[in-house]
């Protein structure tokens, strides 16, 4: 992960201001930067979309594919991950140095989505035991400015909602089945994404904790909480990074502002989802990819 390098008298300087409940760019401990959020992004997907929050720059694309359904559960379509540190976003990702944060980001989406509830995935089975829709989720990291899981929850939640997917109809002709796809693109299934959970990074430092962490932040913390939650306030997984340790009290509390910050996070990113839905394709696409 990109990390930057401080003074022992700028990291007393950030940590008296979290004590204090004021950060260095003037945010309280549980303030959220502007994130900029757009869908729609590259034409060759099923689905996409852009996450900026600060210095941090996601690009999620999503290609549905027709696979068949894994053995242990056969009536039912699945969702595969892929992570791309582009050398771009810090230097450190040159070679192979992204490969194992990539691999360390695409587990924790795996264990994330691992509920049931989550992505309602027997809505992509096509037919039982021999047919299904498989989502590949792919993660580009352009640019890493800190709070990467929640940016990227974030991207991959965007971009399961601008998510659409061909009809199919199963066709039964003298014993064989064939599928039939829908030639009309408007003619389409759309994901339910109400229950799907969005990550929420606090971290540790001094007596107290933040969310949405800067680099130069999480340089001054020794150990974070990763919690997922849906937009009714559910927790879904967490997991602990970072060296340090955190005692149960701190847990507790962090779980509690996870959960609370959480749902604010669902209701402001559903709003512009929305917005970004309504405009259709009058929409003025922004950034590079417009």
């Amino acid at each position: 992960m990109a990390s930057v390098v401080l003074s022992e008298a700028e990291k007393v300087y950030i940590v008296h201001g979290v004590q204090e409940d004021l950060r260095v760019d003037g945010r309280g401990c549980e303030d959220y930067r502007c994130a900029e959020v757009e869908t729609d992004v590259v034409s060759n997907t099923s689905g996409s979309a852009r996450v900026k929050l600060g210095h941090t720059d996601i690009l999620v694309g999503v290609k549905a594919e027709m696979g068949m359904p894994k053995l242990e559960k056969p009536d039912e379509g699945y969702l595969e991950f892929f992570v791309d540190c582009s050398a771009n976003a810090t230097p450190e990702f040159e070679g192979r140095g992204g490969e194992e944060l990539g691999t360390e980001i695409a587990n924790t989406l795996y264990r994330v989505f691992s509920s049931e509830r989550s992505v309602d995935l027997k809505s992509l089975c096509i037919n039982p035991r021999e047919h299904c829709w498989v989502l590949y989720v792919d993660v580009l990291l352009l640019e890493c400015g800190g709070n990467l899981f929640d940016a990227i929850s974030i991207a991959v939640k965007a971009a399961l909602f601008n998510t659409r997917i061909p009809k199919v109809r199963v066709l039964e002709e003298e014993g064989s089945k064939e599928i039939e796809l829908s030639d009309d693109p408007y003619d389409c299934i759309r994901l339910n994404v109400d229950d799907v959970p969005c990550i929420v990074t606090l971290s540790k430092i001094g007596y107290r904790h933040v969310v949405d962490a800067t680099l130069q932040e999480e340089a001054c913390s020794l150990a974070s909480l990763l919690i997922s939650v849906t937009s009714k306030g559910a927790l879904t997984s967490m997991k602990k990074v970072g060296k340090g340790s955190l005692d149960p009290e701190s847990i507790f509390e962090m779980m509690e502002t996870g959960k609370r910050v959480g749902k604010s996070l669902h209701i402001a990113l559903q709003k512009v989802l929305d917005e970004e839905e309504s405009l259709g394709t009058s929409r003025q696409k922004v950034g590079f990819l417009g």
